[in-house]
């Protein structure tokens, strides 16, 4: 197995508040990991240090063969895709479906000039994937919460990247379109890519997830493979609240004791 990406020792200290603490994660070509915790208690951080937006005080980032600091992260982000809330806020809600997919080609947010036919070609098969062909031509801000999220991840696919990460995709979606994404997501391990996903919910580990890392307060309380970390002893310890685990078509769903 090669290493697709290496977190040493991380620390990151804001204005006196740790808000990482010594982390350590190695994630290795085959895996797909979601890093889980409560709000607040640094995942959207580890993010922002995987695609190189923040630096560490302390330790050393690696992806994909490179070591930040030493290299020119833009390069290194083109290989990444990157769904948050915060990105889908800086596109236009007044360009249509496809034009919002193929701009994931270039990395651009929105077009200034013609489009590549190619790139809407490549947008729409994008989109047949999701099952949302038939939205093409809408506005993407008539589109229902769940409709936009599939667009986004669509999007993110356009450039085949190595390493997908997702911010929390589920928040804000209805049992339904929850699921309905969740499958589109499933979906992804058969591509030749590693997915990171971070989320405070259990229930969204689906099958394809091999990996967790448990973080609580800017410290990894455990990380490996998902049925050795998710124990009832370890989530208590995360979210400070007496569950059971039940498993079923090996994904984990929750009772509060």
């Amino acid at each position: 197995m090669s290493q697709v990406l290496s977190l040493q020792q991380i620390h990151f200290i804001r204005e006196d508040r740790h808000i990482l603490s010594g982390v350590q994660l190695e994630i290795q070509a085959g895996e797909h990991w979601v890093i889980l915790g409560r709000n607040g208690s640094g995942k959207t951080t580890l993010l922002e240090m995987m695609n190189g937006y923040e630096f560490p005080s302390r330790g050393k980032v690696q992806v994909l063969g490179n070591t930040y600091g030493q290299c020119d992260v833009r390069e290194v982000r083109k290989q990444i895709g990157y769904i948050s809330q915060s990105l889908y806020e800086k596109l236009n809600p007044a360009d249509s479906v496809w034009e919002v997919v193929a701009t994931g080609e270039f990395g651009f947010l929105r077009f200034y000039e013609e489009i590549p036919v190619q790139a809407k070609e490549k947008a729409l098969h994008m989109l047949s994937d999701v099952k949302l062909r038939h939205l093409a031509d809408q506005p993407l801000g008539t589109l229902s919460q769940g409709e936009r999220k599939k667009v986004m991840l669509a999007r993110s696919l356009m450039t085949r990247p190595s390493i997908l990460i997702m911010d929390e995709p589920c928040s804000g979606l209805d049992l339904f379109e929850r699921e309905r994404l969740l499958e589109n997501i499933n979906e992804l391990g058969e591509q030749q890519m590693t997915v990171i996903y971070v989320t405070h919910h259990i229930e969204e580990i689906v099958p394809m997830f091999t990996h967790v890392a448990l973080i609580e307060q800017g410290q990894l309380i455990a990380s490996g493979l998902k049925r050795e970390v998710l124990t009832e002893d370890n989530l208590y310890k995360a979210f400070q609240v007496p569950i059971r685990i039940d498993w079923s078509g090996d994904r984990p769903w929750i009772r509060v004791l």
